[in-house]
């Protein structure tokens, strides 16, 4: 009887973990899209962070 109640709670936290998942997985697709979508609208300011972001992290990890 006890090894069943260990199973419906391991089962109950991987439903929870997968549940958890799904949801990070949505909210990534959603963050992507909404990227997106602003970057449609406004290109020249979503191209000009991907350059300050590039020679920010460029000079943070430059190899000398």
């Amino acid at each position: 009887m006890a090894d069943t109640h260990t199973t419906d709670k391991s089962t109950n936290s991987r439903k929870a973990q997968v549940a958890a998942e799904r949801e990070n997985a949505e909210l990534d697709h959603s963050l992507l899209d909404h990227l997106k979508e602003y970057a449609r609208e406004k290109p020249e300011v979503a191209a000009l962070w991907c350059l300050g972001i590039g020679f920010i992290l460029g000079w943070k990890l430059k190899p000398w």
